[in-house]
């Protein structure tokens, strides 16, 4: 996993919905918490695209829901600005399952994923059709 370069724009936080957009059998997926998030005292741990979060499965198969899955965010409707001064935005806020080590559990992304994900972990972007 590598790092992003600038500050980044953290659009979701703790209890945020996102779609799943892998065919691993999950459609809907809520943040519990963002491992590695290093913030002030009381403040709600964010995180933003790339980073790998820890959620639960609320929609999905029978065998899917209710499990605490690791997930990559893929998208996020917050407008964050690229090192290019260029701002980027996306219509939904969308992760992909992964394993801990960013291993994609599904064989296929449905829609675009995001270049500062894709840079940051290798078989998100190998997994991608399209990359923005």
């Amino acid at each position: 996993m590598k790092g992003i370069a600038g500050r980044q724009t953290r659009g979701l936080q703790n209890g945020s919905r996102l779609d799943v957009v892998d065919n691993s059998g999950a459609k809907q997926i809520e943040i519990i918490t963002v491992p590695k998030y290093h913030g002030v005292a009381n403040r709600v741990p964010s995180a933003g695209v790339g980073d790998l979060v820890i959620a639960s499965v609320k929609k999905g198969t029978p065998q899917m829901r209710r499990q605490i899955v690791f997930a990559v965010i893929v998208r996020q409707r917050r407008p964050m600005r690229r090192a290019d001064g260029t701002m980027i935005f996306f219509e939904d806020n969308a992760a992909v399952i992964t394993t801990d080590n960013g291993e994609t559990k599904g064989t296929d992304i449905k829609g675009p994923v995001a270049r500062e994900a894709a840079e940051r972990w290798p078989r998100v972007s190998a997994t991608a059709n399209m990359i923005v």
